[in-house]
C-alpha cells in the first residue's frame, strides 16, 4: 500500500503508526508478547523529477516491486512474532533536492513513525539521511549510497545493501590499466563522496605500479558541459581517460567526446552499465562502442540465491522475460526488500538493532541476484564486487561484455579503441 505526499490520516490509523514509531525507533521494545503491529511501515523518499530522477525512479520500482510481491503472499515474514504482517509504503517525492530530502526524512522518522527507514539513490541524496537515522536509532536501510565517509566507526544505524562501498568499486580497473601497461592515465571526477573515493582508489593502485595521473581534477557535481575540460585532458596526450559521474555526467561527457572528435585508446564512465538504455539513447551506438564501465547485475547472473528471486526469475517477471526492460537500479530496489525482508525473517526482537545483528549474523553467508552480501564492521558492504565490462558493437546497439579480472571475463577486451 503506497501513501502519498499528501494525504489525510484518521485518528484510529495515527494511533496505530504511533504505536509501531515507539517500537520501531526503540522508544519501546516490541516482542512477541506486547502482540505484532498492523503493517510493517516502509518509509523512503524518491525522486520525481532532477537530475537524479532517472536512477531514483527504476530504484523505486524495485522496492514497490518488492512489496507487491510480498503483500501478495500475505506479508512479510517477521520471525520476532512468528506470522506474516503486511507492508506499507509511505513515500515523499524529494525532487532530486537534498534540502527538500532533510526535511521529508525528518518528516517520515517523527511524523510518520516507519518501522523501515529506506532513502533516495546515492550518495548525495542519502548523506542527510545518515545523520537522522544516528540521532533518531533508526537502522537505515542504505540502498546506493557507497562513500566511504558515510560510514563510521561510532554509527551503528547504517546498513549498505546494494552495492560495495565505492572506494572498492575500481580496484579491477585500475589492475586493468596496469595489466595493460597504460602509463598516460587522465582523471576526471565529480566532487562528491561517491566519485571522490572512486578516483582516489584508482589513482591508489595505479601508483603501485607506479603510474601517476597525467591529469586529476574534480568538478562541481552538477557539471554539464565539458568541452574546455576535454581540450584540457587531450593536451596532455592520455592514453585512458575515465570520466567518474553521475548518469547526468556521463551523458554530456560522451556527447563531449563525440562532438569534439576525440579519440582516446580507452574512456570509462560509470554509468552506462547501470543505466545502458538511457545512456545509449542519448549518445547513439557509436558514443558507446569500445567504452567501459562497471559490470553490474543482471548482466552478472546470480541463480543460485538465499532469498528472493534468482537474475533470470526477476528478468521473467519484472522485465517480462527481457533484459532490456532491467536496470540494475531496479535490482537494486528489489535487492534493498530482500535485505530487509532478511532483517526481519532472522531478527529475534522487533528493534532496530535487532534487526542490524540479524544482518551481521547473515554477512558473508548470503547471496542475492545482486551477489554476495558482506558487511564490514562499519555496515559497509565490501561483497557484491563490480568487475570491468566493455562495450561491443553489436545489432543496432552494444553488447555489455565482462572483460576483467580473467576470472570473470565472458570476452577479451579490445585496447586500444578502433
Amino acid at each position: 500500500m503506497l501513501i502519498p505526499r499528501t494525504r489525510t490520516v484518521g485518528l484510529a490509523a495515527l494511533s496505530a503508526l504511533l504505536t509501531i514509531g515507539l517500537a520501531a525507533c526503540g522508544a519501546a521494545s516490541t516482542t512477541a508478547s506486547s502482540g505484532a503491529p498492523k503493517d510493517i511501515v516502509i518509509g523512503t523518499l524518491y525522486s520525481g523529477s532532477g537530475s537524479f530522477a532517472n536512477s531514483s525512479l527504476p530504484e523505486f520500482q524495485g522496492l514497490k516491486f518488492w512489496i507487491s510481491q510480498e503483500n501478495a503472499g500475505g506479508g512479510v515474514y517477521v520471525k520476532a512474532f512468528n506470522k506474516k504482517i503486511p507492508i506499507k509504503l509511505v513515500a515523499l517525492n524529494d525532487q532530486s533536492s537534498t534540502t527538500t530530502a532533510t526535511t521529508e526524512y525528518e518528516q517520515l522518522v517523527t511524523q510518520d513513525n516507519i518501522n523501515i527507514f529506506v532513502p533516495d539513490f546515492g550518495s548525495v541524496l542519502t548523506l542527510p539521511a545518515v545523520t537522522i537515522a544516528q540521532e533518531h536509532h533508526m537502522l537505515l536501510f542504505d540502498q546506493t549510497a557507497t562513500g566511504s565517509p558515510l560510514f563510521t566507526p561510532g554509527n551503528q544505524y547504517i546498513v549498505l545493501c546494494d552495492l560495495p562501498l565505492s572506494a572498492i568499486w575500481p580496484d579491477p580497473l585500475g589492475h586493468f590499466i596496469l595489466a595493460q601497461h597504460i602509463s598516460r592515465v587522465a582523471i576526471l571526477y565529480g566532487a562528491n563522496d561517491f566519485d571522490a573515493t572512486q578516483a582516489a582508489t584508482v589513482k591508489s593502485v595505479l601508483a603501485q605500479g607506479g603510474v601517476t595521473p597525467v591529469y586529476y581534477q574534480a568538478v562541481p557535481t552538477a557539471t554539464t558541459s565539458y568541452g574546455t575540460l576535454l581540450h584540457d585532458i587531450a593536451a596532455t596526450n592520455p592514453q585512458a581517460v575515465i570520466e567518474l559521474g553521475y548518469a547526468s555526467n556521463d551523458i554530456p561527457f560522451l556527447q563531449a567526446v563525440q562532438q569534439g572528435g576525440y579519440h582516446f585508446g580507452m574512456v570509462v564512465t560509470a554509468f552506462p552499465g547501470q543505466q545502458y538504455t538511457l545512456i545509449e539513447n542519448a549518445v547513439g551506438k557509436a558514443g558507446l562502442s569500445y567504452t567501459y564501465t562497471y559490470g553490474v547485475p543482471p548482466y552478472i547472473k546470480f541463480n543460485k540465491v538465499s532469498e528472493g528471486l534468482g537474475t533470470n526469475a526477476f528478468i521473467s517477471q519484472f522485465g517480462h522475460g527481457s533484459i532490456a526492460n532491467v536496470s540494475f537500479e531496479n535490482v537494486a530496489g528489489y535487492n534493498t526488500g530482500l535485505i530487509i525482508q532478511a532483517a526481519l525473517g532472522h531478527a529475534t526482537k522487533f528493534t532496530q538493532l535487532g534487526m542490524r545483528s540479524a544482518l551481521f549474523a547473515l554477512s558473508g553467508h548470503f547471496t542475492t541476484l545482486d551477489g554476495a552480501f558482506k558487511l564490514n564492521s562499519e555496515g559497509g558492504q565490501v561483497g557484491e564486487l563490480l568487475p570491468l565490462a566493455q562495450f561491443f558493437p553489436a545489432g543496432t546497439g552494444n553488447a555489455i561484455k565482462i572483460v576483467y579480472p580473467p576470472a570473470s571475463a565472458d570476452h577479451a577486451p579490445v585496447y586500444p579503441a578502433p
